[in-house]
């Protein structure tokens, strides 16, 4: 078993507090991504998961026994760095043997494991190479092969892609799933990066300023952020947004969006608005659509990918630049103006300004806003 729980667990460094009373709980045999900005606290949560950081306060649970003090070779876990960290002398079977070989194991019972890593792995072929006859790919694929060697009960990554080209990094992370559908163990696995998020977690923990954001699976999250900041997060290109004041259009709650009268639909009734919030418009980039009225949009820079287009602009009483991402191709070109509408009123977000939080969002813990602006 490798269910975690994580009670009020907390981190100091001296007077600074990094990771402030996190509640999480991750069921055995799921794969959690943890994800959000640098310097969030992910990684450093990541080690105290690993037994590498100490414990402030709080409680940490691994398959139910209390960790806060456990050594990390007593808390049944694998290691994967960002760093390869490879012994360059020895070979991909020796490197990966390394560990079995420290415990006091016997080469006939750490072999055939080797050779199972191996073929999982597709380093059947590479046993015998030193690390720099390898690629930055075959390399990480050794790192996680001594990882499964030990037979964990737990997989800790800390991202492992982030040295790896574009194309390496698609192939790995398909390698990394397929893994774990293999094997079943539990994964923790650190990302700055949200598109590997989306496409490899059961869940995502979305990070920030040492607080957990929220939690939630993939689609739920692109769906139903609970703030601005998870939706600028999830998502690629990401939301786009415009500051405007709710007023009435008839009889109908509209949003003023520098002079364009945005409809709320239904937002309104549910969300319980009224004339005179303040309120900010999220739009993702492939929810919007081209139209003749609508908000207008200077072109600044056109995209085009082969597949999509994605197109930059510039909206009136707007400081970022927006996108719109246009299935194909496009003959649009810088100084030109469209007008964008949303494919379907249901694919608007609205988020009260003066703290961000999604107007259809339950409101945050007491205090937390206040703790994050401190």
């Amino acid at each position: 078993m490798a269910q975690l729980q994580l009670s009020q667990l907390r981190k100091q460094f001296g007077a600074t507090q990094v990771v402030h009373g996190i509640d999480l709980d991750i069921a055995d045999g799921e794969f959690v991504v943890l994800v959000g900005p640098s310097g969030c606290g992910k990684s450093t949560l990541l080690r105290m998961i690993a037994g590498l950081e100490s414990i402030s306060g709080g409680e940490l649970r691994v398959g139910g026994v209390r960790a806060n003090e456990l050594p990390p070779q007593k808390r049944n876990i694998a290691m994967v760095f960002q760093s390869y960290a490879l012994y360059p002398h020895l070979s991909v079977f020796e490197n990966i043997a390394f560990g079995p070989r420290s415990r006091g194991e016997a080469e006939a019972d750490f072999r055939p494991r080797i050779e199972k890593a191996a073929g999982m792995l597709n380093l059947s072929h590479l046993l015998d190479r030193l690390p720099r006859a390898l690629s930055g790919g075959q390399r990480q694929r050794v790192a996680m092969g001594r990882a499964v060697v030990r037979e964990p009960a737990l997989f800790l990554f800390d991202e492992p892609l982030s040295n790896l080209d574009a194309q390496l990094r698609v192939q790995m992370r398909a390698e990394i799933k397929t893994l774990h559908q293999r094997l079943r163990n539990t994964i923790v696995y650190v990302t700055h990066d949200q598109v590997e998020a989306m496409t490899m977690a059961d869940r995502i923990v979305v990070m920030r300023a040492g607080y957990v954001e929220q939690v939630g699976r993939p689609l739920e999250l692109y769906d139903s952020p609970v703030n601005r900041f998870v939706a600028s997060f999830i998502g690629s290109p990401g939301m786009n947004f415009a500051e405007g004041t709710s007023r009435l259009q008839g009889d109908a709650l509209v949003l003023d969006v520098a002079g364009t009268a945005w409809p709320l639909g239904d937002l309104a009734p549910r969300a319980g608005l009224q004339p005179g919030q303040a309120l900010t418009l999220g739009l993702r980039p492939e929810h919007l659509r081209l139209a003749d009225s609508g908000l207008p949009m200077t072109v600044t820079l056109v995209e085009s990918t082969g597949s999509e287009a994605h197109v930059h602009g510039q909206v009136p009483g707007c400081d970022a630049p927006w996108c719109v991402v246009l299935h194909g191709r496009t003959e649009l070109k810088a100084g030109d103006t469209v007008h964008l509408q949303v494919q379907e009123a249901r694919l608007a977000h609205l988020f009260h300004s003066d703290s961000g939080r999604h107007v259809l969002a339950p409101q945050a813990a007491p205090g937390a806003a206040l703790a994050r602006a401190a």
